[in-house]
């Protein structure tokens, strides 16, 4: 049976979900963030994520920022294949709730209209949309905030098949390695493995909205998220880069099938404030 979703609905979501994120980390990275702050061996990087953990609590009780930088909106959007959309444009609703959002949460606004002009947009649209048709009569949004001083440390790399996953090791670690204090550490690193030049850059920014601690259900990825989160630890860099033994959060690997003449591996990067929220409308 078909199910008529009027695009306002989707308008009103985006707009609450878009404070919402940016006012309060998810319960998983709060866990996470913790947990890290117990582990941390070193003295400034145990005293770090204590600050970090007090400016969550601050943001939270008096509903104001985690970060100054509320990032570009990054929406993810499954869309069951017997919902019918009426009363509108999708993506004009999408970006209509990007900008109530962030202009009645007195969000930065970040996002420039050209990348050579650079004049502001003024209400941090347009966002980047991805569009998935599925199963149901359900609509999953997923909204997450990108701010860039992560995001400017991602890369994409063109493997060749013979590098193997020894080669995606390596990329990984270059990746991170090279970010280092710039990506405001601790880190969660999304990786994505297969598919073509874009894909797997999707792929890895889908993989920074998966809750932590949820590892990928392909037994070889599942592996390789475990022995590069050590991996990554273990280079020193620590939380705001000052040093220590908590580097990373979590590494979360996507995978999908690729060519035979290719290898493609992406790393986005996301500091600690990890923002991703999920509703189903």
């Amino acid at each position: 049976m078909i199910r008529e979703v009027d695009v306002s609905e989707i308008t009103k979501n985006i707009r609450e979900m878009c404070i919402s994120v940016n006012y309060e980390l998810s319960d998983d990275m709060k866990q996470v963030l913790g947990e890290a702050h117990e582990k941390e061996e070193s003295p400034l990087g145990k005293q770090i994520l204590g600050e970090l953990q007090k400016n969550l609590d601050i943001a939270k009780n008096d509903q104001i920022p985690i970060c100054q930088d509320t990032g570009m909106a990054v929406i993810f959007l499954e869309i069951g294949q017997d919902v019918h959309l009426i009363g509108g444009s999708l993506e004009d609703a999408v970006n209509e709730g990007v900008r109530q959002g962030y202009t009645d949460g007195y969000l930065r606004k970040s996002v420039v209209s050209d990348p050579i002009i650079r004049k502001n947009t003024g209400d941090n649209t347009p966002a980047i949309i991805h569009e998935k048709i599925v199963p149901g009569d359900k609509i999953r949004i997923k909204v997450a905030p990108k701010g860039f001083g992560s995001e400017n440390m991602s890369r994409v790399f063109m493997l060749k098949p013979a590098q193997g996953l020894d080669g995606v090791k390596e990329a990984i670690l270059t990746a991170v390695n090279d970010a280092g204090p710039n990506a405001c550490p601790p880190m969660v690193i999304g990786v994505g493995i297969g598919g073509d030049f874009e894909k797997c850059a999707e792929m890895a920014k889908e993989a920074l909205t998966r809750e932590v601690g949820v590892h990928s259900d392909v037994d070889w990825a599942a592996q390789l998220e475990e022995e590069m989160l050590a991996k990554i630890n273990d280079l020193g860099i620590g939380p705001a880069g000052l040093g220590g033994t908590v580097t990373a959060l979590a590494v979360n690997v996507n995978t999908y099938p690729t060519h035979i003449a290719g290898l493609p591996v992406a790393v986005n990067i996301c500091c600690h404030v990890n923002r991703h929220l999920v509703r189903e409308v």
